[in-house]
């Protein structure tokens, strides 16, 4: 009861003075500003796309389809002028252009001159899509270029089935003309059954002269026979000759070519050495006169190491003579009391003091120099021994360079004499090569001729044996096609009938042209964009009002001057939670009668909201207790990867994959999951599991913020004034 009491004269203690009671009052309402301003501006942006300005600009010319007049460009814009997708301004191209300079139009559809004439070209060879230009004028808004972008799709459907009207109203019209060409070719079938009667006599003839060719050809294809057999003989010989004189010419091709890739890495070799060489040879000057530069330096060091030795003796007698004369005014003073009175004895006594102290500390410097000096002296001596032997070894060094050198030099004129010796080779195998191909060549012609004769014959028997046996064949053809032709003719005539059937209509044509319509079933239909974005924008407004909340309502003091941490923590938590209360209850009125919100279930929305506002609440007032202003930077920092990792606009999967390992820890996903569980899909299971979440959330914040006011059981925040406190203490 101590607590309630606590908070209720706290509350009086705010409603009593108006600087604090009209900016708590403000407060309430910040989360109404948020989701509402946000909701109405996108509540259904599609409803009012008749008042965005598109620019169409027609240059089509039309064309010749089959004896008619196509106009595609003017269809399309007529169809245009009938809908209200977009605010169409039909202009000119330099209007267009001017226009989207001006950001006078979102994006701007060009239907070019050549427009109707590429739609004929769909039963030609090699065919021309038809096409539409879309300049979407991205700068100037980004989304409304890709609604452009859908829309113009639709409108590349409606075109597409428009000229597949037309082909198939001439395709139609093809039809008749088929049927009167199918009763035309009966009656020429009747004819060819009368030609076909003569052509069986003539067929009978034919076969008895055949016979008499088949035996003169079987006897000359048997004597060819024995000449061809010699002449591929003769053939694959010289091919193997011409094998091994290439191979031998490319061998040494190759050879030579490496060889000349040796010579040239020798020379460069040779001349790399020489460089070494000459870079040694002043790298080993460089060395010496750096050894005679370190033996000097040591010997000035050893110089100056005895020169701090006398000085060290030095100020020591100057240290303990300024000691003596501090100490013998001191005596004088002392056996002379009106002496010691005197301002200029004392003076002259406290700076003989600073002189023996100043004497001192120079004896003591002089001797850490000396320290040092004797260091720096060794360091010399051993970097001088290092000096000695850097020089001998770059000597050696030299000595093999020199003799690497030499030997280079030898190896890369032997390699020049083996270099020309090779091309001589080289030229040999050449020769060898085109001789053997020369050779080659002509026994390839010599047993093309023969076997050219061999199939010359061979055909010639073959092709008598099937003229004598076609001449059979075609005997019984031509009885087949006395019988066929008459058959024909009567299908011929049914086909006729048949073909003049078929009947262009409207209904037909336009099943061709679109012969599918989608269905389109939704799941947990969102009927408009405010009902979709409703999650993300409830969930942004709460949290926002959470924490202005802290900045009009003390997160520790209070006006109850002997109030314990129990009693504050209480009486702070129940400020807070009526925060809570009130700004979800105006935002859940505001969506539901001000926007007309339609949900799953409205208590179950107006529970969600107000545990949802909690959560956002206890979490900041915990942050700002312990960390006042750094914790207000905490609770911004958390909305802003909030706002990116909720899933409230695009898909989880679509952000960065870094940034989805905060979306589980956050509570603003689940705040998102569960509105829309109640407002849109109706899956109360995930609402209560998403409820339970952000319960858990405030309760472990909430313990924290009880952990600080135990620990700091009285409040320094004591008098009514305190509300008015942003950062209490």
């Amino acid at each position: 009861m101590k607590s309630l009491s606590v908070f209720f004269k706290d509350m009086g203690a705010t409603f009593k003075n108006p600087k604090v009671f009209i900016p708590i009052l403000v407060v309430l309402f910040i989360p109404v500003l948020y989701s509402g301003m946000f909701l109405t501006a996108f509540w259904d942006p599609y409803g009012k796309m008749n008042e965005l300005p598109v620019a169409v600009v027609n240059e089509d010319q039309g064309a010749q389809y089959e004896g008619k007049e196509l106009k595609a460009g003017e269809d399309l814009v007529t169809e245009l002028k009938k809908s209200d997708d977009f605010q169409w301004k039909f202009v000119t191209r330099e209007q267009a252009e001017t226009g989207m300079k001006n950001n006078d139009y979102y994006m701007t559809i060009v239907i070019p001159d050549n427009f109707s004439s590429q739609a004929t070209t769909l039963m030609d060879e090699n065919p021309t899509p038809a096409q539409l230009i879309f300049e979407p004028n991205e700068g100037y808004n980004f989304l409304a270029a890709q609604i452009g972008g859908t829309a113009v799709k639709e409108i590349k459907s409606k075109v597409s089935a428009k000229v597949t009207e037309a082909y198939t109203e001439t395709l139609f019209d093809q039809v008749e003309k088929i049927s009167g060409g199918l009763s035309d070719a009966g009656s020429g079938a009747s004819t060819l059954n009368d030609g076909a009667a003569k052509l069986d006599d003539g067929t009978k003839k034919l076969k008895e002269n055949l016979a008499k060719l088949v035996d003169g050809t079987m006897k000359l294809e048997n004597g060819v026979a024995p000449l061809e057999k010699g002449t591929q003989s003769l053939y694959q010989g010289i091919n193997e000759v011409k094998a091994g004189a290439g191979s031998l010419a490319g061998g040494l091709t190759q050879l030579e070519a490496a060889n000349q890739q040796l010579e040239n890495g020798a020379k460069e070799a040779h001349q790399g050495g020489t460089k070494l060489q000459a870079g040694l040879q002043s790298s080993l000057e460089g060395a010496k006169k750096l050894q005679a530069g370190l033996e000097a330096s040591e010997q000035g060091s050893a110089q100056l190491q005895t020169g701090l030795e006398s000085s060290v003796q030095g100020s020591a007698k100057v240290a303990a003579g300024a000691t003596g004369v501090a100490q013998g005014l001191e005596q004088l003073a002392q056996a002379n009391p009106e002496l010691a009175k005197n301002a200029a004895v004392q003076q002259l006594i406290a700076a003989s003091k600073a002189v023996a102290q100043g004497s001192e500390h120079l004896h003591q410097a002089n001797q850490q120099l000396l320290q040092g000096s004797q260091n720096l002296h060794s360091a010399q001596q051993q970097l001088v021994h290092g000096g000695q032997q850097l020089t001998a070894g770059q000597e050696q060094l030299f000595q093999g360079t020199s003799q690497l050198n030499a030997g280079q030099e030898q190896l890369a004129s032997g390699l020049e004499l083996f270099g020309s010796k090779l091309s001589e080779a080289k030229a040999g195998g050449q020769k060898l090569a085109n001789g053997a191909g020369q050779l080659s060549a002509g026994a390839k012609q010599l047993l093309g001729g023969v076997e050219q004769l061999s199939g010359g014959v061979g055909t010639l028997a073959d092709g008598s044996k099937q003229l004598d046996a076609g001449a059979g064949e075609l005997k019984n053809g031509m009885d087949q096609l006395t019988e066929g032709s008459g058959e024909l003719a009567s299908k011929l005539t049914d086909a006729a009938v048949q073909t003049s059937g078929v009947k262009k209509t409207d209904a037909l044509v336009n099943m061709y042209a679109e012969p599918i319509e989608i269905n389109e079933q939704k799941v947990n239909e969102v009927p408009n964009y405010g009902t979709g974005f409703a999650p993300y924008f409830l969930s942004l407004g709460l949290f926002v009002g959470a924490l202005i909340s802290t900045l009009v309502v003390p997160v520790r003091g209070t006006s109850v001057a002997e109030a314990s941490g129990w009693n504050r923590f209480v009486s702070r938590t129940m400020a807070f939670a009526g925060m809570s209360l009130i700004q979800s209850l105006l935002a859940v009125g505001l969506v539901l009668y001000g926007l007309g919100l339609e949900v799953k279930s409205v208590p179950l929305f107006y529970l969600f909201a107000f545990i949802t506002s909690l959560c956002y609440m206890f979490i900041i007032q915990a942050l700002v207790t312990w960390l006042e202003n750094p914790g207000r930077f905490l609770a911004i920092l958390m909305l802003i990867f909030q706002l990116t990792t909720s899933a409230g606009t695009f898909p989880l999967e679509l952000i960065p994959n870094w940034m989805k390992a905060f979306n589980p820890i956050l509570p603003m996903t689940y705040s998102v999951k569960g509105f829309k569980a109640v407002i849109s899909t109706g899956d109360m299971p995930i609402a209560w599991e998403n409820i339970g979440l952000l319960a858990a959330f405030g309760v472990v914040f909430l313990a924290i913020t009880l952990v600080y006011f135990m620990r700091h059981e009285r409040s320094v925040d004591v008098s009514p004034e305190a509300n008015l406190s942003v950062q209490s203490h």
